[in-house]
């Protein structure tokens, strides 16, 4: 079932989402050549600690997880595509990161996700990177009132693919609010005019996933969490907390700018 969240809601989920782009660009200051990723998760934690804000990511388990997810942030190198368990595996110039987040404060949920390059970037990278933007930036246009799911999945979509970049069949996007993760799924690609019917009050995670060899396939590595392409190609992730409103998308995640 679909909540449609009141104004109110929404504001106080902004608040969360403030909490999730506060960590997030935290975390991205303090990632640098030899920084190790169970040192950025800490600096969430922090982060999450100072609002008075939980993590609805650590302890998390759902029903393919052989066990509880042990940290605050998703931290995917280079062939990890999302879900990438924060480790002592120390950056190396040039890493492809993306690193994902979660905050709840107050009884409501934020979920967001950056991409970006630790170090002297590869051409092919930055690319990548922006197109996981430009598809996100789409998929938050098509976030209107009166559009449906796969008038934001044709948006996604249609970035990705042009660009030649594959696409993770099975995992995107969601509804978030009382929990991280709701109703309806948002798909990374889809075809325009179908699915549930966009309204106000419904707030949607928008999160684009990107393979750079144009292939589809991925595999679950041995820690049960983490999906890596099978290729080896780098991959890229955005996502943002966006809500539906009568006035236009209204992104909830936002970032401080860098």
């Amino acid at each position: 079932m679909v909540e449609l969240k009141t104004d109110a809601s929404i504001d106080a989920m902004h608040a969360a989402g403030r909490v999730v782009g506060r960590a997030l660009t935290a975390v991205r200051q303090a990632a640098r050549v030899g920084v190790s990723l169970l040192e950025l998760d800490e600096i969430a934690r922090e982060v999450l600690r100072e609002a008075g804000a939980s993590s609805p990511f650590l302890g998390y388990r759902p029903s393919f997880a052989p066990t509880p997810f042990p940290a605050v942030i998703c931290a995917s190198v280079n062939d990890a595509i999302v879900h990438g368990i924060p480790t002592r595996y120390r950056l190396r110039d040039g890493d492809l990161l993306s690193v994902d987040c979660g905050a709840e404060l107050d009884g409501w949920a934020g979920d967001s996700a950056v991409s970006f390059v630790v170090g002297r970037p590869r051409p092919a990278d930055l690319r990548l990177v922006d197109t996981a933007e430009r598809a996100l930036a789409a998929g938050i246009e098509a976030a209107v009132p009166g559009n449906r799911i796969g008038d934001i999945a044709h948006a996604v979509g249609s970035v990705c693919r042009t660009a030649g970049y594959g696409i993770p069949q099975g995992f995107g996007g969601h509804g978030v609010g009382r929990r991280m993760h709701e109703d309806p799924e948002v798909p990374n690609e889809g075809r325009p005019e179908r699915g549930l019917p966009l309204r106000p009050g419904m707030v949607l995670a928008i999160e684009p996933m990107l393979i750079a060899s144009g292939r589809d396939h991925y595999y679950e590595a041995d820690d049960g969490w983490t999906l890596r392409t099978t290729d080896g190609s780098r991959a890229a992730h955005a996502e943002h907390t966006v809500a539906v409103t009568e006035s236009g998308p209204r992104v909830l995640t936002a970032r401080e700018a860098l």
